[in-house]
């Protein structure tokens, strides 16, 4: 059992409670919360806070859902490029509905999709037809003119009074969005100078669960923070509007300080009076710090996180998703924890085992593709490629095999069986790729085990692959890397295609 440093409950009730007050404070009639990270399923906070409970802040949500209302936000850019979340292996756009459906399943009440510096282009028209046909309303939000010096041209009807206001009726307004860079910030100051503008009286603040403002600035739980933002070039920096006002030190990051004079002036043009708020730390309510029971656990799943974050960053490098400065960035904070690739367990095994077979018959194994998996238990599991399957196909059967303590030696699934499977997608569905998948292999297990008591066994052990971790040494195809995020396995690969082609890699 992995140790815990997080106490999700304790977090949950301070976190609850401290957002509360905020909304009771004060003769306001209503409080635009800014929610950035991920509002569902944070497997970056799971990670990186052992005892995390990936979904705290929808349940904090759903303890104040008759007073809460949800925007959600999208850069329109972002659905031109095909922005993908990292954890999910899907994009922005896929993303929001993603967020639409599980709110709902939380019933929680979905106010509007906000389409953030609208552009006319194709994809992003397409993209709000798909949601107006389906009974969601959709704002457009367009480039704040002015932004970010001319502060009179911002808040006038040139500037915010150009986006149209986002009816709303609920004290609580939650704006989230499926990533960084959403313009959530942008609609939550549009809509306080709409509300001011009708006589409402509203205030604004900000829930970011990363960086943590009370640890240490190179705590390595912000470091992972940073590691997991290279390519919107955050970086923690110590709250110097913080310090001066109280003389008291506080982490806030670069995007945050960068922007606060300005978001400071244009709350006090929208209001009219001293803003409330003297620093960026003072707009958060980030209770995080206030869980963490065991600091040395959470450090350690720090530096893993970190370490697989320049992995993940290598490949998107060879991907062409990300530039060379993000890639060093990555590397740079590997090398101020001095960590290495090798300090996740699973590498080297991996690395090692693909070596051997080459050593044995070059020419044979020139090609040949290795996972490695860390079970619950510490043991390594490796599965390597062949024509029949796939590295990640057979590291998950050997993987459940030994959980199931069953002979290597015996079949889970009838050769006759995969050698179908295979016929039926070179032969009739004209595949190029003759190795059965992850996800084909799972579902021929499930099916042999309504004949094979041993293949019924393995696949009952299938929910206990859930948080191992994995390495393979080379990159995963797209369905491969959604199957094993699905199984809730935490795999990284080093940035080698299998094959030199560029469409059928």
């Amino acid at each position: 059992m992995k140790k815990l440093g997080f106490d999700a409950e304790k977090y949950i009730e301070e976190q609850s409670k401290y957002i509360l007050e905020r909304i009771n404070e004060g003769n306001h009639q209503r409080l635009y919360l800014e929610m950035g990270g991920k509002l569902i399923q944070d497997k970056h906070a799971m990670r990186v806070l052992p005892g995390f409970d990936e979904n705290a802040k929808i349940k904090l949500l759903q303890k104040m859902k008759e007073q809460t209302e949800i925007i959600i936000c999208i850069y329109s850019g972002a659905i031109t490029t095909n922005k993908t979340r990292q954890d999910f292996g899907i994009t922005y756009d896929l993303e929001v509905l993603r967020l639409i459906d599980m709110f709902r399943r939380y019933h929680l009440e979905i106010n509007s999709v906000v389409v953030t510096r609208y552009q006319d282009q194709p994809a992003v028209n397409m993209f709000i037809n798909k949601l107006e046909r389906r009974g969601i309303r959709v704002y457009k939000h367009y480039y704040t003119k002015g932004y970010p010096t001319d502060v009179d041209t911002i808040v006038s009807e040139e500037g915010y009074g150009a986006n149209p206001y986002v009816e709303v009726t609920k004290p609580l307004i939650v704006v989230t969005g499926p990533g960084g860079g959403s313009g959530k910030l942008a609609t939550c100051l549009s809509q306080l100078y709409h509300e001011n503008a009708r006589g409402n009286k509203v205030r604004y603040a900000k829930f970011e669960t990363f960086p943590i403002w009370n640890l240490p600035l190179k705590h390595p739980v912000n470091i992972a923070y940073e590691a997991a933002t290279v390519d919107l070039k955050d970086v923690n920096m110590i709250d110097s509007f913080h310090l001066e006002a109280y003389g008291k030190t506080a982490v806030n990051y670069n995007r945050d300080l960068e922007v606060f004079p300005v978001v400071k002036r244009i709350i006090e043009k929208i209001t009219g009076q001293e803003a409330e708020y003297k620093s960026p730390t003072d707009m958060g309510v980030n209770r995080a710090a206030f869980g963490i029971i065991d600091d040395a656990v959470c450090c350690e799943a720090s530096k893993q996180e970190i370490i697989r974050r320049y992995m993940i960053a290598k490949v998107n490098y060879k991907k062409g998703r990300i530039d060379e400065s993000s890639l060093e960035r990555a590397k740079l904070l590997m090398d101020d924890l001095l960590l290495k690739e090798q300090d996740r367990v699973v590498v080297a095994p991996a690395r090692e085992y693909a070596e051997y077979k080459r050593s044995l018959d070059s020419k044979r194994y020139e090609n040949v593709v290795v996972m490695a998996l860390e079970l619950p238990d510490g043991t390594i599991v490796t599965g390597r490629s062949s024509g029949r399957m796939v590295a990640a196909s057979a590291t998950i059967l050997n993987a459940i095999k030994i959980l199931a303590n069953i002979n290597d030696e015996i079949h889970l699934i009838s050769p006759n069986v995969l050698s179908s499977i295979q016929k039926l997608k070179t032969e009739i569905l004209m595949h190029e790729r003759t190795s059965l998948t992850a996800e084909e292999i799972l579902s021929a297990l499930t099916i042999s085990a309504a004949t094979n008591p041993a293949a019924e066994l393995a696949a009952s052990k299938i929910p206990l692959l859930r948080g191992c971790r994995a390495h393979c040494t080379a990159i995963l195809s797209d369905r491969d890397e959604q199957t094993l995020q699905s199984l809730g396995i935490d795999v990284t690969c080093d940035p080698e295609y299998v094959t030199t082609n560029l469409y059928f890699a």
